[in-house]
């Protein structure tokens, strides 16, 4: 797997466009245009819808798709506004380049909660989207796939749901509810895995495990209900041969030798699986490739500059992964290396200032 650092980006033009205040000053003309596009007889057009085999699948085999044409996969964002630019910096950036042909960008899901700018990280994306439908794909994660609009207000199945919080606090401000109208609609229609022709795999969380695959091949209903929800909510366990599943928690994971059984029984339904892109585990270096996995390789990348209030260790800023798809093998990493005091600036570490404040209120210090 090659991995590239990401160092000598004009990280002063990453934080000006960065910036929440101007991207909410658009969000009428942004919602306006979304919405237009969803409305679409014959739906918005965005990335692999040609290769849906009706319209409500969401287990897209791939078959259109030119390998040269450069695309690039970003994996958890959960309203990081900064790592987001950062990402699409270097996608633009000319001399990271293997090809001159505008890039597409795959979305492998989970967007917002966890604070930072959930709202603006979805308007910077329906931007990407109404500019060039055909050149984003977005996949459902389980943060997007949670969130519901009961004609009331937004409800969330999952914790933290503070993106849903903030909607409900905001359910006056006519462009803000549309926006999350939006999201309803859009990830209800969003694809849940991606089969690539060179048996590249690219989910949110999974695959269907062991106990779905006698009725997957019974009935090759790739949609059925539980099969959707594996490939969004399964974890992968870096060192396991085999784990039960147990969806009672929404907590199922995998092991080498369950992906290894998905694999033969997906290639036995025409569908060939050698290796997988995914996000949902937030590992410390934002990206690993598990050793255990060697004969079928799994790669988990998230795009995430900082130490989420639910992360336990590790230094609070971090360098977020991209990736790069490359025929035949794992997609080509890269870290983007943010200045910690960029990283600071925007997400100030609380944990950090209230030890000071602490600190600062002994008398023996």
């Amino acid at each position: 797997m090659e991995i590239v650092d990401v160092a000598d980006l004009n990280w002063q033009s990453v934080a000006d466009a960065a910036d929440p205040a101007l991207i909410r000053s658009n969000i009428r003309a942004t919602v306006e245009r979304m919405e237009a596009l969803l409305d679409q007889a014959d739906g918005p057009g965005m990335l692999f819808d040609k290769d849906r085999a009706d319209p409500e699948d969401k287990v897209i085999q791939i078959s259109g798709f030119d390998p040269e044409e450069p695309l690039w996969i970003i994996g958890d964002l959960h309203g990081d506004l900064l790592a987001l630019e950062a990402a699409l910096a270097v996608i633009r950036e000319p001399h990271l380049q293997h090809d001159t042909r505008l890039p597409s960008i795959l979305f492998l899901g989970d967007l917002f909660d966890d604070e930072g700018f959930g709202l603006e990280v979805l308007l910077r994306v329906f931007e990407l989207i109404v500019e060039a439908p055909d050149r984003v794909c977005l996949i459902a994660g389980n943060h997007d796939e949670a969130i519901a609009y009961d004609g009331v207000r937004f409800t969330s199945s999952v914790n933290p749901s503070d993106f849903a919080d903030f909607l409900n606090a905001n359910l006056t401000h006519e462009w803000i509810e549309r926006a999350g109208k939006l999201v309803v609609r859009l990830f209800a229609r969003s694809p849940r895995a991606l089969f690539f022709p060179d048996g590249l795999l690219a989910v949110h969380g999974g695959f269907p495990l062991a106990d779905l695959h006698p009725k997957l091949v019974e009935t090759g209903d790739w949609n059925d209900k539980m099969c959707l929800s594996d490939f969004v909510w399964t974890r992968a366990h870096p060192k396991a041969r085999r784990k039960l599943p147990n969806r009672f928690s929404r907590g199922s994971q995998f092991g080498y030798e369950d992906f290894a059984a998905f694999c033969a029984v997906s290639a036995s339904m025409g569908r060939p699986v050698t290796r997988m892109v995914r996000g949902h585990d937030h590992v410390e270096e934002r990206y690993e490739a598990y050793p255990a996995y060697r004969i079928h390789p799994v790669l988990t990348i998230v795009a995430l500059s900082r130490r989420l209030r639910r992360e336990s260790f590790g230094p609070y800023e971090r360098a977020p992964a991209i990736a790069q798809y490359v025929e035949g093998a794992l997609p080509r990493v890269h870290r983007l290396h943010i200045p910690a005091e960029m990283i600071r600036g925007f997400y100030p570490d609380t944990a950090l200032e209230s030890s000071d404040t602490e600190m600062s209120q002994d008398p023996h210090i």
